[in-house]
């Protein structure tokens, strides 16, 4: 009796626990809440692809994408491009002397023409790059080595350049300006076109420095410190980038608006090229007559200010002329990607349509066959 009396008291007793502890495990469940989205319920479609709604996307595709890209690569091969390496590698080029010869120190700025035909005329404006090949511009330490905020004018950066532009920050124990990297390695070449008539003379092509630049760049990132128009006192106190001839406030002193921090080419060159091998705007050749062209066919000299040594890390320069159609300058990659898609799906289209057509005859029926 006492040993039943005792079970009797530790059962009642758990059970007392249990209910006086019931309402706290019931206030700690983590179940979700009993909605539709919680415990997902909500309505969902769930596409089923048949033969019948495959094959047609297939060639519609297909049909869609083999007539942009004809038009894309014909548009782009219908762009007319003349390139002319002038680097100096050969003993054989005009520019041997100057690329091998090459000398910081040099205040005699070396001169060399390349001679050339275009054989078929340039309508329209003409654009003319300069291109630079092993160049790394996406370096990762290359492409922070800037100050936007310098280059965008304040006066505090101007004095204290970042410390992003490490080496090219301070010279002499004053500031850079502009500091980093990329604007000390700035493209300084001079590129000069002239064409030769049938008397044998020399006749400059008109070259326009302005429109080269991005507008938001030119009106936006890049603003000169002050407010005069003569540079010289803004930029005091200020040191030019080591590889520099002359300070940002001459890079063109005959246009104020193209000067300094606002020069486009020294714009053009600030904004950083993706791939190693790239080409920027240099100039624009604007077209003067309707009924001449803007290039005729014949013989040209390229006179070349051979400033920019590039031997030294294996690389190539070269000029290029081109023009542009709607969908800009000449890039087949894009058309050639359009013809290549659209042909897979078409033919993938006719693969699996004539599978569907020798395998759909199956025996559907859940019997299993004798």
């Amino acid at each position: 009796m006492m040993a039943s009396s005792y079970n009797a008291k530790e059962e009642d007793g758990h059970h007392s626990g249990a209910s006086s502890h019931g309402g706290a495990v019931a206030a700690k469940s983590k179940k979700p809440d009993n909605t539709a989205f919680k415990q997902q319920r909500l309505p969902a479609w769930q596409p089923i692809l048949t033969a019948g709604t495959v094959l047609p996307a297939f060639f519609v595709i297909g049909l869609i994408f083999i007539p942009i890209g004809i038009g894309l690569y014909v548009t782009s091969n219908n762009i007319k491009e003349f390139e002319i390496d002038y680097t100096g590698v050969d003993n054989h080029s005009p520019c041997y002397s100057c690329a091998n010869n090459f000398s910081w120190n040099s205040t005699t700025p070396c001169l060399c023409s390349v001679n050339f035909t275009l054989e078929q005329p340039f309508e329209n404006n003409v654009f003319m790059y300069y291109g630079l090949s092993n160049f790394y511009q996406n370096h990762r330490r290359y492409v922070k080595s800037r100050d936007d905020s310098q280059l965008n004018g304040d006066q505090s950066a101007l004095k204290n350049p970042s410390k992003e532009c490490e080496p090219y920050r301070i010279s002499d124990g004053q500031p850079i300006a502009p500091c980093g990297a990329i604007a000390n390695s700035l493209f300084n070449d001079t590129l000069e076109l002239y064409h030769i008539d049938s008397n044998g003379t020399r006749n400059a092509i008109p070259l326009v420095k302005k429109g080269i630049a991005w507008w938001t760049d030119k009106h936006v990132k890049f603003r000169n410190p002050g407010a005069n128009a003569n540079l010289t006192p803004a930029f005091q106190g200020t040191a030019k980038p080591v590889n520099w001839r002359k300070p940002v406030y001459e890079l063109d002193p005959s246009e104020p608006d193209n000067n300094g921090f606002i020069n486009e080419d020294f714009i053009v060159w600030m904004r950083t090229a993706a791939l190693p091998t790239f080409r920027k705007l240099y100039r624009i050749i604007q077209k003067k007559s309707s009924t001449t062209a803007t290039l005729p066919s014949g013989k040209y000299v390229l006179e070349i200010t051979y400033n920019y040594p590039v031997l030294s890390f294996n690389g190539s320069k070269r000029m290029i002329l081109s023009t542009i159609s709607w969908m800009g300058g000449k890039n087949p990659f894009l058309g050639i990607a359009y013809i290549t898609v659209g042909s897979i799906c078409f033919c993938l289209g006719v693969v699996l349509l004539i599978i569907h057509h020798k395998y759909d005859n199956r025996n559907n029926s859940a019997d299993i066959p004798n």
